[in-house]
């Protein structure tokens, strides 16, 4: 097999079915080409008794398929198992306060259908909240899946929510959202077992599940939106913290905003100040007029872009020195525009970082699932209650 990152170990203790599966499938997940029982018994520790018994229900539920076979030297060929990717599927939103993303995901994450609104401007959380519900259902109907196949549901939002009584607890550029019954609601709803989480925690996730970061179980994501925050994995386990708010890197001095860019522009006279913003799709639009400036070699308009982006690759290089991280990713739904100067900056930032000696290179990278991390995010926390071992994750509400 590739070298990759270190599958799982499993127990051959007894009652731990379904813990063993997830590790077996989670070994399948990460090899595309499929794995033979031999090498699930090599990868996962597990018996080959214990490997066969779970490969036959797995194959009785139609979660793997066999897929062909594979010549072995001598003796006849191993049969290969894959992940059925379209065995089961799970729905994935993306609360931002400029804008709500709808995903629906197949068991390998692939994104099977897509839909998106505005996120209404009034401080009405009543009328988002039907919204919601009418666009998760309309999503699913449309993609033609069956209900049955149907997981659950993921909501990333952004913080601070309180993820034991499923609530979103007046994030500062929600207006009106004081204390919301965002998972319990939806769950109502849709008839779909819900969790919710923060929406960078989600976004790495994402990233750990089917992005960038698949074969390493050592990063931090960095999520650029209306707002910025940092999703942590340390050893293959996210980090959520205390109350699962972890993320805010105000204390690292690289909270960069739509808001604090657009209102320096207006203070430097790049942007006039009909472009101070009403509200967060205001900061969006205002912020592409900054970046053209930047593009078309407006110096004030690069120097400020510039110095934010130092601030964040000062913070992400402390951060990821901190947790000794091997990779960091960016994204987000306004990292687009921010990307090209920010990826000239932070990558020399953390090359050169004095915090420890050079131990290891840390690679600084962009997000491979687009704009849209944050709904695949939600959607892979559903997966990865099926497909990832994770003993201490979210549990479905």
């Amino acid at each position: 097999m590739d070298k990759r990152l270190p599958t799982r170990r499993g127990t051959n203790l007894p009652r731990m079915g379904d813990f063993n599966e997830s590790v077996v499938l989670d070994a399948i997940r990460r090899v595309p080409d499929g794995l033979s029982r031999v090498e699930l018994v090599e990868a996962t520790g597990l018996s080959a008794q214990t490997v066969s018994n779970i490969c036959r229900r797995l194959l009785d539920s139609g979660l793997a398929r066999e897929a062909g076979t594979r010549s072995s030297g001598s003796g006849q060929p191993r049969r290969l198992l894959q992940v059925n990717a379209d065995a089961r599927y799970a729905v994935g939103v993306h609360l931002d306060p400029a804008v709500v993303t709808f995903v629906l995901l197949d068991l390998l994450g692939k994104v099977v259908a897509r839909a998106q609104r505005p996120t209404p401007e009034a401080a009405d959380p009543d009328h988002t909240l039907i919204e919601m519900s009418e666009s998760i259902n309309a999503l699913v109907r449309d993609a033609g899946v069956p209900r049955e196949k149907i997981l659950g549901l993921g909501i990333a939002a952004p913080g601070p929510v309180d993820v034991t009584s499923g609530l979103v607890i007046a994030p500062p550029e929600l207006t009106g959202w004081g204390r919301v019954r965002l998972r319990d609601y939806l769950a109502e709803t849709t008839g779909l077992p819900v969790l919710l989480d923060k929406d960078v925690i989600a976004a790495a996730v994402a990233e750990r599940w089917a992005g960038a970061a698949t074969n390493t179980g050592n990063f931090l994501f960095f999520y650029l939106g209306t707002g910025s925050g940092m999703g942590l994995v340390v050893d293959d386990v996210v980090l959520r913290g205390f109350s699962s708010n972890a993320g805010e890197v105000g204390g690292l001095y690289a909270a960069c905003t739509t808001n604090a860019l657009v209102t320096e522009a207006i203070e430097q006279g790049v942007l006039g100040p009909e472009f101070k913003p009403a509200g967060p799709r205001d900061a969006e639009q205002s912020l592409r007029h900054l970046c053209r400036h930047a593009a078309a070699g407006n110096v004030t308009a690069g120097e400020i872009i510039d110095r934010w982006a130092v601030r964040v690759g000062r913070g992400v290089s402390a951060a990821a020195t901190l947790v000794d991280a091997e990779m960091i990713v960016f994204g987000g739904p306004i990292w687009p525009l921010l990307a090209d100067r920010f990826m000239a900056i932070i990558p020399g930032i953390v090359e050169s970082s004095p915090f420890v000696e050079r131990i290891h290179s840390t690679t600084v990278t962009t997000t491979a699932l687009g704009i849209d991390v944050g709904a695949i995010g939600a959607a892979c926390l559903v997966l990865d209650q099926i497909l990832s071992v994770q003993p201490q994750s979210l549990l479905l509400g």
